[in-house]
């Protein structure tokens, strides 16, 4: 498919989250100049890829005055001063609509902040738009809505749920943006898309202001360009200081998760690009080891039974009110949930407790753990909700969302023109030592790839 058309000349839309406010500083470029630009390629790039629910353009050049204004003065607003973000169209944006992608109610306006967002104000950041989604980041993009496009090929997704997220990040829109990650939200589009996306630490980034899929899996986090960025974004939203040291895979120990990396599921390229990434980490200096963790083959099949009773009891009265608001395929998985045995739940949430003792102990071993982090690359469409016995682009993903490890996946090469990602996992609580791992990682892969935009 004909790539999207390129912008002009002194295209500022790649920078990084540092790039940006050196120039800030130096007086080279201003916030107001990155926002009208934002705007513009938003204008000319959102028709195709479809990655917005609702943009607030007079509210973002109205910030970033203010933040031009900071500037002038020598006022300082954090570490995000003047850097145009994104939210997931599931958070509370406050004066914004909130519409969740789906037809089952009219958005709504929300009268205040999600806690995250105002962690992201507090910082410095603009709020450009909120995205496009999977319709209340459930598996399944409504038909009056669409799925999102990818910016490297835009006959394809860019994934979800967090897609919209994902894609304005990977086409130059905005640096960083907000996504949630039930059971692979933001590592999967992350990595569809050429990008980093980052799961925390359960609980680790507040969800209050978030709407719920699934209360013991639901995770909120970002997705950036680089590490580096991703590490800075965390850390205003979970109210810590973050540093990273420079990259060194000297020492690093990386357990080699033999259940995904072995999997049948794993296209040809993801596995010639998997093994290639093993060489090129164990030339620099890393410490590679297979590890096998048995539980791993039951994690996903686990997942759905709690995850489905929980999302149909968040959605009961919504069920109630208006089931044919939602997209016959997010009916179907609602409808299901409320068929879930107690029983099964409750087996579930034992066994949820065995995989963490389980990734934890094998952690005591190794730094963190790599896997592909989806076994394919791209497809045209966002692939269904799998049942027991298929494991399909949740593979890695999901196990890391059961146990509450912090998870993150980073490109690691091309499959033509469409990117790849491998994603290392580390100890719970352990975010900063798994971003400086990644921070290790991603320099010795090589630099993101843009799209042909």
């Amino acid at each position: 498919m004909e790539g999207i058309r390129r912008m002009p000349e002194g295209d500022i839309g790649f920078l990084g989250v540092e790039e940006f406010a050196a120039r800030y500083r130096n007086g080279s470029l201003s916030p107001v100049d990155v926002v009208a630009q934002a705007l513009e390629r938003l204008e000319a790039l959102e028709p195709r890829l479809n990655a917005v629910a609702h943009v607030m353009p007079e509210e973002a050049t109205r910030d970033a005055e203010r933040a031009a204004a900071a500037f002038r003065s020598g006022t300082n607003l954090g570490p995000l001063h003047g850097i145009p973000v994104a939210i997931k169209d599931i958070i509370d944006v406050r004066g914004a609509p909130t519409g969740f992608a789906s037809r089952v109610r009219k958005p709504a306006i929300a009268a205040d902040d999600a806690p995250l967002v105002t962690r992201l104000r507090t910082a410095g950041a603009i709020i450009l738009c909120k995205t496009n989604l999977l319709e209340y980041a459930y598996g399944i993009a409504h038909p009056d809505i669409g799925q999102t496009n990818n910016p490297h090929d835009p006959s394809r997704t860019s994934g979800g749920s967090s897609g919209g997220s994902a894609a304005l990040v990977a086409a130059g829109i905005v640096p960083l943006s907000v996504g949630t990650d039930t059971g692979g939200s933001i590592r999967i589009p992350a990595s569809y898309c050429g990008i980093v996306g980052l799961k925390p630490s359960y609980g680790l980034v507040p969800t209050a202001g978030v709407f719920p899929l699934s209360w013991s899996l639901d995770h909120a986090g970002p997705l950036a360009r680089s590490v580096a960025d991703a590490a800075l974004m965390l850390g205003c939203l979970a109210g810590r200081n973050i540093a990273l040291s420079p990259p060194s895979l000297s020492g690093l120990r990386i357990g080699f998760a033999s259940y995904h990396c072995d999997s049948p599921e794993l296209t040809p390229a993801v596995a010639q690009n998997l093994t290639a990434v093993v060489e090129a980490l164990k030339e620099r200096g890393a410490i590679v080891r297979t590890i096998d963790i048995s539980e791993l083959s039951q994690a996903n099949s686990m997942l759905r039974h709690i995850i489905k009773p929980e999302a149909s009891l968040i959605h009961a009265d919504l069920h109630l009110e208006n089931p044919q608001g939602y997209a016959p395929r997010t009916l179907a998985q609602v409808v299901s949930g409320f068929e879930t045995l107690a029983v099964d739940y409750l087996r579930a949430q034992q066994f949820q407790a065995k995989l963490r003792q389980a990734v934890e102990a094998r952690l005591a071993d190794v730094d963190v753990l790599l896997s592909p982090s989806v076994p394919f690359p791209a497809p045209v469409e966002d692939p269904e909700f799998t049942e027991d016995g298929e494991e399909g682009e949740m593979l890695s993903s999901g196990f890391s969302n059961m146990t509450g490890h912090p998870s993150i996946s980073i490109p690691c090469g091309m499959d033509g023109h469409l990117p790849l990602g491998i994603q290392l996992t580390g100890r719970l609580g352990g975010d900063e030592k798994l971003l400086q791992a990644a921070h290790s990682v991603e320099a010795a892969l090589g630099a993101y790839h843009r799209p042909m935009i």
